[in-house]
C-alpha cells in the first residue's frame, strides 16, 4: 500500500501493547501508520523562541512521528486564536462567543504555511496525505501551492455550521475554497455534510457533478459522511481488565446502593454541562423521594485554560455545583460530585460500567466518543442507560439512546427517570442495537472507508473531468 501520512494539531506518539490511555483513534491511525511505513506529523505543544523549521523525528513501537516547535505567537495566534476563540465557537453554534480578530487570521495562515513548508519535503511521489481538523483547513492548499500533487484528504472532526452562521466569519469564502484543494473531504455527518454542500452551491456556486463530487474552478471535490467510530470490541475488553474490575468496584463501593448519573467531557461550553446540571437539578426537586437514592458523578477535566471564555464556564460550573449542593445535599449524601481531573481509559472503563445512566448531553458535538465509550463498556446482562442529545453526531447512530433536548431541563429531567426506572428487558433491547453499530461502524471501518474514498475512484474522476471538460 502507499505510505500513509497523517497530519494533526498535535501528534499522540503511539504506546506499547497493554500500555494504558491510548485512545482508539491513535489505536487505528498507528496500526495504518505501521502498515504503510508511514509517519504522523504535527506541533509538538511546545514553543521555541523562534521558528526555526527543525523537525524532531521520533520512532516509537513501529510508527514515526515528526513535530515541530511553534513560536509563542502562533500559539496565541493560530492555537488559542483563530482555532479556539474563532473557528471553535462558531463551528459549535456559538457565535456569541467567536472572536474576529485579524491577528488570529493572519497567525491561522502563518501556521498552516509553516507546517506547509515543513512536511512538503517529506512527501514522497505516492504518498496518501491525510489532514485532520479544524486547525488546518488550508493546509491542502499551501501544500498545492509548493508543488505537490499526492492525493491529499482532510477530516473535519467538529460540526460544518449552517451557511447563516459562517457567513458572519471575516472571509468565509477564501476559507471554504481552500477545502477543493483535497481530493476528499470527510464530515461525521449527513447533516454537516448537506451543510457544507448548500454553502458551497448557494455561495461559491460550485456543481454537483453525477457521481456525487464537487467541482468548482476546474477542481473536483469529494465529499462525504463518514462517522468516527471506537474500538468496540478493544473497549469492551478493557471494561473486564483488572484496572477497570477495581475502578467498577470501588465506585459501587463509594455509592452506598444508590443509582450513579455520569458524565465524562472536556470542561467545554458546547459540552452542555450547565444544562445538564440544571436538567439534573430539575429532576431531584420533580422526584423528591429519588433524593439521597441517586447521585450524579460529573468529571470535567480542564482544558484551554488561556482562553477567557473556558475560565467563565469553569468559575459557573463550581458556583452552580456549589448551589445545587447547598441547597440539596444532607449530611449523609451530596448530589453532584464534581471533579476537575482526568482519568486513564482504563479506570474510566469501569466506571462506565458501575453507572445506570450516563448523560451525554452536549449542545453541539461533532461526533463524541464517550457516548459510544459507555455503550460499549457495560455488562450485557445488565446494562446502563445512555441519555444523549439529539445535538451530538453520535445521535445519527445511536437512535436506541434516551434522545434529548439539552435546552430543555424538562426533557433532561424526564429522560434521567426514565433511565433509572427502565425495566432489563428493555435496557439489554437498547444496548444491543447500539452494540450491533458499534461493532460495524467502528475506528477501522471509518479509517478504511475514508482511505478506500481517497484512494479510490481515479478512473471514475477522469471520466467525470472528460465528460464535463473540467482540467484536473
Amino acid at each position: 500500500m502507499s505510505r500513509l501520512l497523517v497530519v494533526s494539531n498535535r501528534v499522540q506518539p503511539p504506546v506499547g501493547e497493554g500500555e494504558a490511555n491510548q485512545g482508539g483513534l491513535a489505536v487505528a491511525l498507528s496500526a495504518a501508520l505501521r502498515e504503510s511505513n508511514g509517519m504522523w506529523f504535527g506541533w509538538s505543544g511546545q514553543e521555541t523562541e523562534s521558528f526555526t523549521g527543525h523537525i524532531n523525528f521520533q520512532r516509537n513501537h513501529g510508527v514515526t512521528t515528526a513535530t515541530i516547535d511553534l513560536e509563542p505567537q502562533d500559539t496565541e495566534e493560530y492555537y488559542n486564536g483563530y482555532a479556539n476563540r474563532t473557528l471553535w465557537p462558531l463551528f459549535h453554534d456559538r457565535i456569541d462567543l467567536a472572536e474576529f480578530q485579524r491577528g488570529f487570521e493572519g497567525g491561522y495562515a502563518r501556521v498552516n504555511l509553516r507546517f506547509a513548508d515543513t512536511l512538503s519535503p517529506l512527501i514522497e511521489p505516492d504518498d496518501l496525505v491525510w489532514i485532520h481538523d479544524y486547525h488546518m483547513i488550508p493546509l491542502g492548499r499551501e501544500l498545492r501551492r509548493q508543488g505537490i500533487q499526492n492525493r491529499i484528504g482532510f477530516f473535519l472532526h467538529i460540526p460544518w455550521p449552517p451557511t447563516r452562521l459562517l457567513l458572519s466569519l471575516p472571509h468565509h469564502r477564501e476559507l471554504v475554497e481552500s477545502l477543493f484543494f483535497y481530493d476528499v473531504v470527510g464530515l461525521q455527518t449527513q447533516e454537516w455534510l448537506d451543510s457544507f454542500l448548500h454553502y458551497a452551491q448557494t455561495q461559491l456556486g460550485a456543481e454537483i457533478l453525477e457521481d456525487g463530487c464537487l467541482s468548482y474552478q476546474g477542481r473536483v471535490l469529494r465529499a462525504i459522511a463518514c462517522p468516527i467510530g471506537i474500538d468496540a470490541a478493544a473497549f469492551q475488553d478493557m471494561a473486564n481488565q483488572e484496572l477497570a474490575i477495581q475502578a467498577c468496584d470501588s465506585m459501587r463501593r463509594s455509592a452506598e446502593g444508590r443509582a450513579m448519573i455520569l458524565g465524562v467531557d472536556r470542561l467545554d461550553y458546547s459540552k452542555g454541562l450547565e444544562e445538564r446540571f440544571w436538567g439534573y437539578e430539575r429532576f431531584l426537586k420533580e422526584h423528591p423521594e429519588m433524593q439521597e437514592k441517586v447521585f450524579m458523578l460529573q468529571i470535567a477535566p480542564p482544558s484551554r485554560g488561556d482562553v477567557q471564555s473556558y475560565q467563565e464556564i469553569r468559575n459557573q460550573l463550581d458556583t452552580l455545583s456549589g448551589r445545587i449542593n447547598g441547597e440539596l445535599a444532607s449530611a449523609e449524601w451530596v448530589p453532584i460530585r464534581y471533579v476537575n481531573k482526568g482519568y486513564p481509559r482504563g479506570a474510566l472503563a469501569g466506571m462506565y460500567r458501575a453507572a445506570a445512566a450516563c448523560l451525554v448531553t452536549p449542545l453541539r458535538d461533532g461526533m463524541n466518543l464517550v457516548a459510544k465509550e459507555y455503550v460499549a463498556a457495560q455488562d450485557p446482562e445488565d446494562p446502563g442507560v445512555l441519555i444523549l442529545s439529539s445535538f451530538a453526531g453520535a445521535a445519527h447512530q445511536l437512535k436506541q439512546a434516551l434522545l434529548v433536548n439539552p435546552h430543555s431541563a424538562e426533557d433532561v429531567a424526564d429522560a434521567i427517570a426514565r433511565a433509572l426506572n427502565m425495566d432489563k428487558s428493555e435496557r439489554i433491547e437498547r444496548w444491543q442495537a447500539m452494540m450491533d453499530i458499534l461493532r460495524k461502524e467502528d475506528v477501522n471501518w471509518w479509517l478504511n472507508s475514508f482511505v478506500d474514498a481517497l484512494t479510490g475512484g481515479d478512473e471514475g474522476r477522469a471520466k467525470v473531468r472528460e465528460k464535463d471538460k473540467v482540467p484536473a
